[in-house]
C-alpha cells in the first residue's frame, strides 16, 4: 500500500513498513492545504495529533483504507465518518502506556514530597525541612477514573506503594483483580485520597470535572491528569484549589495548550495556577519518552500487517 505519513515519528517506521512491502512517504512538515491536494492517492494515513481528521479531509481521501494515530487519543478524528467508510482506524495506546504510567507516578511522589519547591529554594540557599515536610503515599486510597492501557498501567506500577487501588470504568466490567478493585464512581468519590484521570475526551467527559462534581467527593484528594485538559477548566482547578476541594494537582494536560490563544480568562485563570507551589505543570509529555517514541511504531506496523495480511 502508499502510505503517508503526516507527523514525526521516530525514523525506524519507514524502514518497518518498506520491509513489510508498503511505499512509504515520510511528509512531517506536511501542510493540510498539501495533504488535501496529495492525500486521493494513499491507502493509508500514519498521522500523530497536529491535522484533524475531519470529513473535508476524508472526502478527499479516496482511497483510504487505514489510519494510524501513533498515541491513544482519538478526539481529533471523525470517528462516525470512519466508520461509514469502512476505513480501519489504528490507535498506539500500548506504545506509551507505561510511559503514562510512570511519568503519573512520578509526578505524585514529586507532589506529595515538594521536590520542585525544595529544590528550588535549596537552589536559592533557603533550607527549610518543615516547610518541606511531605507525604508517605502508603496508605492512602487511589481511585482511578478510566481502566484502559494507561489506568491498568497506572494501576500496575502502585503495586509496589502499599496503596488501595479503586478503579471505575463505565464501559469495562469484571476487571478487577489482585491489584486493583473495581468500583462504582460514587465509591470512588468518598474513598479517594488521590484521582487519577485517564478517560478518552469525549462529549461526556468534556468538563465533566465541574466544580460540582468536585464537591460531591466526600474529603479533599489529590488529582493527576496524564489524559485531556478539556476535562477540567483552569478556573475549576483554581475554584477547587482555593476551598480546600483539591489538596493539590499533577497537569501534564491543560485545557488549551497554546499559550498564545488563551482567552483572556484562561490567562488569568492559568496565571493563578501557575503561582501555586502545590501543582506541578508538565507540557504533555507523560507518554513522550525515547522509548515510547519507538515503542509506538511497533504497536502500530504489527496493526497494520496483522488487518492486512490475507
Amino acid at each position: 500500500m502508499k502510505i503517508l505519513i503526516i507527523d514525526e515519528m521516530h525514523p525506524s517506521i519507514v524502514e518497518m513498513l518498506e520491509m513489510d512491502g508498503h511505499q512509504v512517504t515520510y511528509s512531517p512538515k506536511i501542510t493540510r492545504s498539501e495533504i488535501l491536494e496529495q492525500v486521493a492517492a494513499y491507502d493509508g494515513l500514519i498521522i500523530r495529533s497536529k491535522t484533524p481528521m475531519d470529513r473535508e479531509l476524508l472526502e478527499k481521501a479516496i482511497n483510504l483504507k487505514f489510519i494510524g494515530r501513533a498515541g491513544a487519543g482519538l478526539d481529533q478524528i471523525d470517528l462516525d465518518y470512519l466508520v461509514e467508510r469502512r476505513v480501519k482506524l489504528f490507535h498506539a495506546a500500548k506504545g506509551n502506556r507505561d510511559a503514562v504510567a510512570e511519568h503519573a507516578v512520578g509526578g505524585l511522589l514529586a507532589l506529595f514530597n515538594n521536590i520542585i519547591k525544595a529544590d528550588g529554594e535549596v537552589r536559592k540557599g533557603i533550607w527549610d525541612r518543615e516547610g518541606n515536610r511531605g507525604h508517605e503515599l502508603m496508605g492512602k486510597t487511589v481511585g482511578i477514573m478510566g481502566y484502559g492501557n494507561m489506568g491498568k498501567s497506572f494501576a500496575k506500577r502502585l503495586s509496589g506503594f502499599g496503596v488501595k487501588v479503586l478503579a471505575y470504568d463505565k464501559y469495562k466490567l469484571e476487571f478487577g483483580n489482585e491489584l486493583v478493585q473495581e468500583v462504582m464512581w460514587e465509591k470512588v468519590k468518598v474513598e479517594a485520597d488521590i484521582l487519577s484521570i485517564h478517560v478518552p475526551l469525549t462529549p461526556e467527559t468534556r468538563n465533566f470535572f465541574t466544580l460540582d462534581e468536585l464537591e460531591s467527593f466526600a474529603k479533599p484528594f489529590w488529582l493527576i491528569n496524564t489524559a485531556r485538559g478539556e476535562v477540567i477548566s483552569f478556573a475549576t482547578l483554581n475554584a477547587a484549589l482555593d476551598r480546600g476541594i483539591l489538596r493539590g494537582a499533577v497537569l501534564d494536560v491543560m485545557e488549551n495548550e497554546k499559550f498564545q490563544k488563551f482567552s483572556p480568562e484562561q490567562k488569568t485563570e492559568f496565571e493563578k495556577l501557575a503561582a501555586r507551589s502545590n501543582v506541578i505543570f508538565s507540557p504533555h509529555v507523560a507518554g513522550w519518552t525515547f522509548e515510547s517514541y519507538e515503542k509506538i511504531n511497533k504497536v502500530l506496523v504489527k496493526k497494520i500487517k496483522k488487518a492486512f495480511e490475507d
